[in-house]
Formats: structure tokens, sequence, C-alpha cells
């Protein structure tokens, strides 16, 4: 019987009867030194445009959409959180697909049903049919990150391989900043509604997908197999990564951290109009924790480096973000700006260490990075779903207390990470 593996990367390799079976690869041209650079730089823009814009313009695009289909703050919160349910399977899916096939290829097929599930938000017309688009489209983008980040692996080592996880880390975190401040305020106006902004992103989402189609494999797949391929059996791969310690431990440790900044995220721009903020200043807020994200993203992860302990550094960082959003739960004014600023220094670099760190697991290396990776953010989506609406329902008591209960749940994350071991690297 053919492992889930090999039926998945059939439709990739077809077997060809006319070439001879002892003729099992061949060679593909030399890649330029440049072309690594550019994978990079499109890599990045797949997180920008595909994955953090339409993420992020969620939030700010809230108010809109509550007054169109009469949302409450609970259900704003559970469409936030639906979101992330599939995604508790799609993350390890996404990253075992990308074993099989190669991160390219499940990156085309992300993007083009990322695009298309995304689009279709836009025809919901009541709350129960957006919920249902929500987790239709749920599906899909959380494939991305895990691919990309398995895409760096492929083609940097070393000190490049950090920097390169900073560099789409900054991706992400440019996009879930242009997201934020633009969605609602720009984007929305300009397109005639928060349902033209939905299908705009759709289609560059199909854009990014047809590039990705004209580039070619990685370092590892330049000798390409022309009869059938050679892949680990599918349980094997997750039997692999299910009995290494300190992938449960780094689950542990996202599923306290993801709960926190999905959860605190989504609520800011609401809870700062319903202090009495304007509707731009609130979402310039958003913007202003992603902003100081891209700004230091690549300075953590260098540092990082320098330090010789990714580990030290993701217990500094979420010590940050935990005490960022604590004192959302009392600020006003000017005391707003420097909470999110805090939090949002360390949060797309603690994304980029994050991935490093697991690439760099003796037991992982790029063999296993995508099933790895896809078990971590798996784990940490159970706490996306439900760390949302559980937080805005506490708003009743107090519009700051939910700020309380997600940095309670980002201090979870220091369990995990002081319980890792940071020990021999490799490459897989």
């Amino acid at each position: 019987m053919m492992d889930s593996c090999s039926i998945i990367s059939s439709s990739f390799y077809p077997h060809n009867k006319h070439l001879g079976i002892n003729k099992l690869y061949t060679k593909a041209p030399p890649m330029r030194p440049w072309y690594k650079w550019y994978i990079l730089a499109l890599s990045a823009l797949t997180h920008m445009l595909v994955v953090a814009i339409p993420a992020m313009s969620l939030p700010v695009l809230f108010d809109e959409i509550a007054g169109d289909l009469s949302l409450d703050i609970v259900q704003i919160g559970v469409i936030w959180g639906l979101g992330s349910l599939t995604g508790i399977a799609m993350s390890l899916l996404g990253g075992i697909i990308g074993d099989c096939i190669g991160a390219k290829r499940t990156l085309i097929l992300a993007c083009v049903l990322t695009g298309g599930a995304g689009a279709l938000r836009g025809f919901a017309t009541s709350y129960p049919m957006l919920a249902v688009m929500v987790v239709i489209a749920g599906f899909f983008p959380f494939m991305i990150p895990t691919n990309v980040h398995k895409t760096c692996g492929v083609w940097f080592t070393g000190k490049h391989l950090g920097l390169a996880n900073a560099v789409v880390s900054a991706g992400m975190a440019s996009g879930f900043m242009l997201g934020s401040l633009l969605g609602a305020s720009v984007f929305s106006p300009l397109l005639g509604g928060w349902r033209n902004v939905l299908f705009v992103y759709g289609g560059v989402a199909l854009l990014v997908a047809l590039i990705w189609s004209t580039t070619a494999d990685g370092p590892e797949g330049r000798t390409r197999p022309a009869v059938k391929p050679v892949h680990r059996p599918l349980r094997e791969s997750l039997g692999h990564v299910a009995g290494v310690r300190n992938v449960w431990l780094l689950g542990l440790a996202m599923l306290g951290v993801g709960s926190c900044i999905q959860g605190g995220l989504g609520y800011l721009p609401l809870y700062l109009r319903g202090l009495g903020w304007e509707a731009v200043t609130a979402d310039s807020a958003l913007a202003t924790f992603h902003g100081a994200s891209l700004l230091f993203t690549i300075p953590i992860a260098l540092l990082s480096d320098r330090l010789g302990s990714r580990r030290r550094v993701l217990i500094v960082a979420t010590v940050m973000i935990a005490t960022g959003f604590g004192l959302l739960s009392v600020a006003d004014g000017v005391l707003v700006w420097g909470a999110v600023i805090l939090a949002g220094v360390v949060r797309d670099g603690f994304m980029a260490i994050l991935m490093t760190f697991i690439i760099e697991i003796k037991e992982i290396g790029t063999t296993y990075a995508g099933t790895a990776v896809g078990m971590i953010m798996s784990i940490s989506q159970i706490g996306s779903v439900l760390s949302p609406p559980a937080g805005n329902s506490l708003s009743v008591y107090s519009p700051g207390l939910p700020y309380l209960f997600w940095a309670g749940l980002a201090l979870l994350g220091l369990v995990g990470f002081a319980l890792v071991r940071e020990g021999d690297k490799g490459r897989g």
C-alpha cells in the first residue's frame, strides 16, 4: 500500500515509463548565487501579501462588519478565534505536505486556496454564514508560514539561516502593520467596503501563486527525480517528531504566547474605541505594535546569533509580551503607546528566533522541519481559537480585564522555555 507522502507526491512526480529504471535522476542547471536572495524576497512578500495584510485587516474592519451583520462583542471574538480553528490541523498537515512534495509546490497550492477561500468571506450576509466561511478560509493560510520557514532552511545555512528567518518574519510584520493601518481607513473607502477588500486580497494571493510557479526548486531539489522519489513514510515523520521532547515544550510555550497575541490584537481596536479613541487613532495603535516589531525583527535575530542562545532571547521576549499586554489593562493615553511598543518590539523577532531554534534542533533539521513547525503551530492554534472569545467575554466585568487574562496566558510560555534544552544543533 502506498504511503500518504507517496500518494501526495505522485501528482507532482508522475511515473515516466520511457525513462530507464536505472536513470532515476536528472541534473538541473546550476543555480546563480543571487537566486536564493530572490527566493527570500518572494518568501517575505508571500508572508506580507497573502497572510499578514488580510489577517490584520480584519480587526480594524470588525467595526464595519459588525454594523453590517449586527454582531456583538462576543460574536466578534468568536469570528476572530474561528479563523484559527482549522489551523490546529492545517499547520501540521501543511508541514507534512511540505516535507512530502517540497515547500515550493506546497506554497503554490496554499496561495491559490488561501486566495479563493479568503475571497468567499466577502459573500457573507449573516453571522452564521460568516462563521462558516471564516472556518473554510482558515484552512489554508496556516500552510504558508510553515513552508516559508522550511524554504529558509532549504536555501540558507548557519548564521544566514537566522537572518533569512528574520527577513521573512519582517515581511510578516510589515504586512501586519499595513493591514491594520490601511485596511479600514484606506482600503475599505477606496475599494467600496469590506467585502471588496477581501475580494482584492484573494486576487493578490493568486498572483503570488503564479510567481511561485515560475521559480526553481531549492538546492535539495536540483537533482530532480525522473521516475519515483524516495519519501519518508508519514508515520515515520510524525513518530520521529512526536518523540522529540523539545517539540512538545516549544508547543506549550507557543500555546501561551500565541493565545496572548491572538486575543490581545483582535480586541485592541475595539477596546480603544470603547475608551473614546477615534477610529483612526485606535487603528494606528495596532499598526504601531507591528511597526515596532518590523523595526526590531532583524536586530533581535542577529542578537540571538551573537549571544549564541536562542532560548534566553525567547524568555526575555516572552516577559516583554506579557508585560506589555498586561499594562494595557490599566493604561490609557500615552501609556497605551508605551505598552504596545513594549510588546510589539519583540513579536516577529520572537517568531524568527523560534523558527530557527526548531530547525536547529539536532533531531529535526530541514528533514523534519515542516512537520515539527506544523506540530508546534497546531498546538498554538488551540489557544488562538479559545482565547479571543474567552477574553472578550470578560469585558462585561471590566474593559481592561481581558488583557490581564491574556498576559497570564503568555506567562505559560515561560514554563515551556524554562524546560527546553538548548544543546547540539543539526541540519538534518
